[in-house]
């Protein structure tokens, strides 16, 4: 019977107004996004009437989620940060050489005197002088030291590693505590980093983990990721050392267990410091701006109690000597002890302005970053950028929705009112989930939404144009509206779960946009169906048992297929092979010829973005680049219909600098100024830079993705089909790839991360309609058990040939407004998906269902088919 019972018509009506409430406060972002700060300052106890008036300019009880604003929306910075893990472990065994020789000076009378060695390695050697005999005993004493390893994984092991080698005792850090001390590095520098990031006070800042050694960093609203760097790209490192002697000679020699650092206030003087300190930055609790007694800025500090004994057991033992502080491999002061300073209490002194004394106080309260930090990765977006991208999304959703939704209504009438209202409800539903948790929303993740609204009708055109078949049944509409909805199931959930697979890739492959675009992707799936499913099926429940039609869905206003089709697709199965096999050759020859125009992702160097009032001269920009000598430089003037005449847009892409594995802010600073130099009205709305390193490693990851996509949807159809259908799946993806990728090299436009984003999805959407075929195939072979193979092909292709093409047609128009209206930022991505619609439509059709017809399949999924090798005998060739 068509009907759902009342308690899951409240179901279904809760989940849809509770997911429209959560994204209502995205409509009146300003005010909400106020009312949330206000709320935040007042919570820290900055009250005042200005935040008490903003914070009501929202209800309290209303909730007060948004999607967040990522950078090429916002605008802001953003680094990839690699941790030079492997520099703190020759700080840990230089820390231990005090406790070595104090231990084994003990046993002077036994093993004689000993003598640090110099070593460029993380290790200690000590070198027995007079009685090498006794290294062992030594060594012996030297592992009573070794504590145990203070994680799950190193249950058991001790912390060194002691070795003899000759007379010499080597002290290293054992492999445990290696891995414990990357771990326990990689953290203190993500809470450092965020701790600093938090004391400037920026909105939403994104600081996570990536992979073992590697911190992301996105804050929005920064001028630049150079101003970026300059906050949390300090280490810091503060330590109390004791003064050797002081020197004007650069090149003297301090000894094993000494260094010479220059001072910070008097060029051309070096101290000769002990490397071992006796107090660190990591026993401070407190650091604030601060003067002298002579008036001068300075920063007052107090060390916790541990740090307060070390120092005034020091101070009191070394009366009269001097103390040196050293700030990052600097000596700031080094004055001299007068009297014992008990309490852990001090003032730094040094020639600081009053800005510098807040900075350094800043720094030093948020803690010393343990390791150096290397640079992988930088991006600016600058806010008009960010804007506009904003202002080109709304308008290209804007039309995608209104076209899908004429063309919809168009179609089927009151059916399509039903999909239309079903759509805005699916987007709503987007975006209270995203709020709901806290997701980020990129440009990418825009071209993701846009492309659901395509997609999205999907699922209720396949189950309308299954209603519309029962309809010929003569069983009545409440039969054909239920029937429609159950035979649609299973294609729905096939076709979905293969495209959903793609998306969970994405995500755990992708970073930064890609995952963006990932999340909308996978969440619009969830509410596609839910929506597909659920709420178009209770609306035309209701509007039935109000009506009570004679019939439904005939008579369409617009029919892009005819009502019935009997076109045999294997005809010419040579020719439409050929086609294919023609196609690929080219992409493979234009591949090996001349390659593809890799961006900066995969190649690494440095993309910079210009805009000026006046016409852009591509040779007057590459004459004031090239006096900089900085190898292959490619300008290219961008063509931007969102833009208006006034404006002109270029991209600059410099290669990657021989032997740097990091971003040289030097290069992009160069290029900047003579670009200002040549042009004093150039505006630079976005600085994209990639090293080497992760160019490479991104590349991998791209190839790791698409395999995983591929080899993924090859299990899943297997397990719900079988291997012959699961073959031809792949083939047609592949071939899909092949010409996307042909197409881009053919034509040389840029290939990036973002490419492999729409590879991936052009997968999904390809199997989404291959999937669809053959899940119409399977329910054909049940029912038509005598028929030959290349028949049930034909009667399978042509019963959804009409949701075939309603599916492409309304994907097509939502890309092509994105493709418009988008923004040349994504444009190239955007390119790609309306390819892969055009190939994978023709892919499902051609390629998979003639892979099949070749293979052949069991036709009564229980005996195997005698005619399985020799189908192409019944087509006509």
């Amino acid at each position: 019977m068509l009907q759902i019972s009342l308690w899951k018509r409240i179901v279904i009506w809760g989940v849809v107004a509770l997911g429209l409430l959560l994204a209502l406060p995205n409509g009146f972002y300003s005010r909400v996004e106020t009312h949330n700060d206000a709320q935040t300052a007042i919570e820290a106890g900055q009250e005042s009437a200005e935040l008490t008036e903003a914070a009501n300019a929202w209800p309290d009880w209303m909730p007060s989620g948004l999607v967040n604003l990522g950078l090429d929306l916002r605008g802001g910075a953003h680094l990839l940060a690699e941790v030079q893990v492997a520099d703190v472990y020759q700080a840990r065994v230089e820390g231990m050489w005090p406790e070595v020789r104090d231990l084994l000076r003990q046993e002077r009378a036994t093993i004689g005197p000993i003598r640090l060695q110099p070593t460029d390695a993380p290790e200690l050697r000590v070198r027995l002088v007079e009685k090498p005999e006794m290294v062992d005993e030594a060594a012996t004493l030297v592992r009573g030291l070794a504590r145990p390893v203070t994680t799950l994984t190193g249950v058991g092991a001790s912390d060194i590693d002691v070795t003899t080698e000759g007379d010499q005792i080597i002290v290293r850090l054992s492999e445990a505590e290696q891995q414990a001390t990357d771990e326990r590095t990689v953290r203190q520098a993500l809470e450092i980093i965020r701790r600093r990031i938090d004391e400037v006070g920026t909105r939403e800042p994104t600081i996570q983990r990536q992979g073992a050694d590697r911190i992301l960093i996105q804050v929005p609203g920064i001028g630049s990721a150079a101003e970026l760097k300059d906050i949390i790209g300090t280490t810091a490192q503060l330590t109390f050392q004791p003064v050797v002697s002081r020197t004007t000679n650069a090149n003297e020699s301090p000894g094993a267990s000494n260094e010479l650092l220059p001072s910070l206030d008097e060029e051309g003087t070096f101290y000769i410091l002990e490397k071992a300190a006796v107090v660190t930055g990591e026993e401070l609790v407190d650091a604030q701006p601060d003067f002298d007694q002579n008036g001068r800025p300075a920063v007052s500090f107090r060390f916790n109690p541990t740090g307060a004994r070390k120092f005034g057991d020091y101070t009191a033992e070394n009366i009269g000597n001097p103390f040196a502080i050293v700030l990052d491999g600097e000596v700031i002061s080094a004055p001299v002890i007068q009297s014992h300073i008990p309490g852990g209490s001090g003032i730094i002194t040094g020639r600081f302005t009053v800005e510098e004394s807040t900075n350094l106080a800043v720094l030093l309260r948020a803690g010393a970053l343990p390791a150096g930090l290397e640079f992988l990765e930088e991006r600016t977006i600058g806010p008009e950028l960010g804007a506009d991208s904003i202002e080109a999304g709304k308008i290209a959703c804007i039309v995608a929705f209104v076209l899908v939704l004429v063309f919809m209504f168009l179609s089927y009438g009151t059916f399509g009112i039903f999909a239309n209202i079903a759509l805005i409800i699916n987007v709503g539903l987007i975006f209270g989930l995203l709020s709901s948790i806290g997701a980020t929303l990129t440009l990418p993740g825009i071209a993701g939404i846009v492309l659901t609204i395509g997609m999205a009708v999907d699922a209720n055109v396949l189950v309308f144009e299954r209603i519309k078949e029962e309809m010929k049944t003569a069983r009545g509409p409440a039969r054909a509206i239920e029937l429609g909805y159950e035979k649609a199931l299973s294609a729905i959930t096939d076709a979905n779960i293969t495209t959903f697979i793609t998306a969970l890739i994405l995500y755990a492959m992708g970073s930064g946009p890609v995952r963006g675009f990932a999340i909308t992707l996978g969440l619009g799936i969830i509410t596609s169906v839910f929506t597909a499913i659920f709420v178009t099926r209770l609306m035309a429940i209701i509007w039935y048992e109000r009506r009570r039609p004679k019939t439904v869905l005939q008579g369409r206003a617009l029919r892009l297929v005819p009502q019935e089709t009997k076109w045999d697709f294997f005809r010419r199965w040579r020719v439409s092979l050929g086609i294919s096999a023609f196609l690929i050759v080219i992409a493979f020859g234009s591949f090996v010829v001349q390659g593809l125009n890799f961006g900066i992702d995969f190649r690494g160097g440095t993309t910079i973005r210009t805009e000026s009032a006046q016409p852009i001269d591509v040779g007057q920009y590459r004459d004031a680049i090239g006096q900089l000598d900085l190898g292959d430089v490619s300008i290219a003037e961008v063509f931007d219909p969102t833009f208006g005449p006034d404006q002109n847009v270029a991209m600059i892409r410099v290669q990657a600098q021989e032997g740097q594995e990091s971003v040289s802010n030097e290069v992009i600073l160069a290029v900047e100024e003579v670009l200002q130099q040549t042009v004093p009205d150039l505006k630079f709305t976005s600085v994209e830079s990639v090293g080497p390193k992760v160019s490479g490693e991104l590349i991998t990851a791209a190839v790791i993705a698409v395999s995983l996509a591929i080899g993924a949807v090859l299990i899943y159809i297997w397990l719900r089909f079988e291997w012959q259908f699961a073959v031809g799946a792949v083939a047609a993806l592949v071939h899909d790839v092949v010409l996307t990728i042909g197409v881009f090299s053919e034509l040389q436009i840029q290939f990036d991360l973002a490419i492999i984003a729409a590879l991936l999805t052009i997968v999904g959407y390809s199997l989404n309609d291959t999937v669809v075929v053959f899940d119409r195939v399977r329910e054909n072979l049940r029912k038509y058990k005598k028929i030959p193979l290349s028949e049930v092909l034909n009667i399978s292709i042509n019963e959804t040939l009409s949701r075939t093409v309603m599916t492409s047609v309304t994907t097509l128009l939502a890309l092509l407004a994105l493709y418009v209206l988008g923004g040349d930022v994504i444009r190239g991505f955007v390119f790609a998906m309306i390819w892969g619609v055009i190939v994978g439509t023709y892919s499902s059709v051609f390629v998979a269902s003639t892979i099949l017809l070749w293979l052949g399949v069991k036709r009564d999924w229980s005996k195997p088919d005698a005619n399985a090798g020799n189908q192409f005998a019944n087509v006509d060739a």
